[in-house]
């Protein structure tokens, strides 16, 4: 298994001088405490969700129930689950405790989600595009069947400061059609051109990554989602504490947020627009916003939260202004953290039809970006110290 992508040691004499960042702003005392969570399964002062979860006894081998019994199931060992956790964040159960085989049963919490999303795959919905296809038989609306297929696996020096250097890996597929997308050539263009991987090869991946010294394991695409089933499969063959970090669009359907938020330590969400008009002209998204805020305020719940925020030319108006409102109305101000982004450069559709989407064809100006850090200053949210 080859990845031209794959830079298998990044020293920290290399990262540190690039991003020096990453190191000093873990001296900011108001990152420490919003990103606790985080920070100790990074450092190995806790478990990692997905760890807790095997230590979920789920009791007779999960495959003998119908689809109905098994969410019965995952409703309770996740209520199990959580009051585990809630022990690990006040420091009652540690990670030997956890990794201890001993206390393994044979079919533990993990069994139940891989079962579940294997179930769902038969008729696809993961996402808000419910589209129903049989991802055994054909490709769905995210461009993919069911196997999972892997672009490249690196240590990402350019992610928030916190998350540097971020053990990434890019999956193909996606269920946005982003007319401006950095990544449309595995998310729309060809995302089944990369390497095939199993459940066993991701979690070497992940392996791989924590060993050469990866502060967590970044799932992202494309879009992770697509991709719940082999994900969760792979952490049934993962033994390394490290945490988990979902890069997406949060467009995920309840049942596909369901799978993951018992795994997820810390949540790397896009908010992209503060309107449907929006989003749908420019992603094809219906429901964008019900959708998405929905999951955050669930997501917050289960992890620590960076939320990305990446300014469009010409919107700050209908969507910029609208999500930052949203996030200090609705989220918990003093926990998220908010990346408010200006890497915007026109891409894929907009270049080659830029009479469709005129407003894109430039790059946000220094006044808007400005506009936007103002607003969330005024808002009082937390943005300045973690791009």
């Amino acid at each position: 298994m080859v990845f031209i992508d794959f830079y298998p040691y990044v020293p920290p004499s290399v990262w540190m001088r690039v991003r020096p960042d990453a190191v000093t702003v873990w001296d900011d005392e108001d990152v420490r405490r919003r990103l606790d969570w985080y920070y100790r399964v990074m450092n190995d002062k806790a478990p990692a969700k997905f760890l807790i979860a095997k230590i979920v006894d789920a009791g007779e081998n999960p495959a003998k129930l119908d689809l109905n019994g098994l969410w019965d199931l995952h409703r309770r060992l996740s209520s199990e689950h959580r009051k585990l956790w809630e022990k690990a964040v006040r420091g009652e159960l540690g990670l030997e405790e956890v990794l201890d085989r001993k206390n393994r049963p044979e079919y533990n919490f993990l069994h139940v989600k891989v079962e579940i999303a294997k179930r769902i795959l038969r008729s696809c919905r993961f996402c808000e595009r419910r589209c129903g296809v049989d991802r055994y038989k054909r490709v769905g609306g995210c461009f993919l069947d069911c196997k999972t297929y892997v672009h490249s696996w690196f240590h990402h020096l350019g992610e928030e400061a916190p998350l540097v250097p971020s053990g990434t890996i890019f999956y193909g597929g996606c269920n946005f059609r982003c007319v401006y997308c950095q990544n449309y050539d595995i998310s729309q263009v060809a995302p089944r051109s990369g390497s095939l991987v199993s459940a066993r090869q991701l979690a070497q991946i992940q392996r791989e990554l924590r060993a050469h010294g990866a502060r967590n394991i970044n799932h992202v695409g494309g879009d992770p989602t697509p991709n719940i089933h082999t994900i969760l499969e792979s952490l049934l063959y993962l033994e390394v504490n490290v945490p988990q970090l979902w890069n997406s669009n949060m467009y995920l359907s309840l049942e596909g947020l369901e799978l993951i938020k018992d795994v997820i330590d810390i949540w790397l969400p896009d908010f992209k627009y503060g309107n449907d008009r929006c989003a749908t002209r420019l992603s094809a998204a219906p429901r964008y916003f019900e959708v998405v805020t929905r999951n955050l305020k669930i997501a917050i719940e289960h992890g620590d939260m960076i939320i990305r925020h990446l300014v469009l030319p010409g919107h700050l108006e209908c969507c910029t202004k609208p999500v930052l409102k949203w996030i200090a109305e609705n989220l918990p101000r003093d926990k998220v953290l908010v990346n408010i982004m200006d890497q915007y450069r026109p891409e894929h559709l907009v270049v080659k039809y830029p009479r469709m989407w005129p407003e894109l064809r430039r790059r946000p100006s220094a006044a808007e970006i400005a506009e936007a850090f103002e607003y969330a200053r005024k808002l009082g949210l937390r943005y300045e110290p973690v791009s």
